[in-house]
């Protein structure tokens, strides 16, 4: 079972603004309720870097007594990722278990160092996202293989 925290790419709170966090979904409804009580429906889908995401906003943002808090623009939009409930659910799993983070931070760092330190602590020698995806893929296939052998012996 993947524990992996849900990613909170959001800049609003270091700007003094409610997070997305502070929005609650609501998925009977299928709409936000946000930290004034008021509902953002659903207004549209789109599709962004091959994810379908859909967006909600309220049409009392004009009128809030937290808009300030809230939003500089005219409405606060929230947008959902169509699967984004596989991401809270694996978020609610993680708060049950905390040490498990800890556990698994120990766990990943010691082969990130080891290839590090093969690399030489330096950067990767090629250019370009496809190059780079490939000379770490064999960074991590050799270190498999030598734990391999480690772990199996070599006849």
């Amino acid at each position: 079972m993947a524990l992996v925290p849900k990613p909170q790419t959001s800049n609003n709170k270091a700007q003094g603004y409610f997070d997305k966090r502070d929005f609650r979904h609501i998925p009977e409804k299928d709409e936000y309720r946000c930290p004034a009580g008021e509902r953002l429906i659903w207004r549209y889908s789109t599709v962004e870097a091959g994810r379908n995401l859909h967006c909600y906003w309220s049409s009392a943002c004009g009128t809030c007594s937290l808009k300030q808090q809230c939003t500089p623009g005219e409405q606060r939009r929230v947008r959902r990722w169509e699967h984004e409930h596989v991401l809270e659910a694996m978020q609610k799993r993680l708060d049950c278990a905390p040490e498990a983070s800890r556990v698994r931070r120990q766990t990943v760092e010691f082969p990130f160092g080891t290839l590090k330190a093969w690399m030489g602590s330096t950067h990767f020698l090629t250019r370009t996202l496809p190059r780079v995806s490939t000379e770490m893929s064999l960074h991590v296939l050799a270190y498999n293989f030598k734990r391999m052998m480690r772990i199996v012996g070599v006849t």
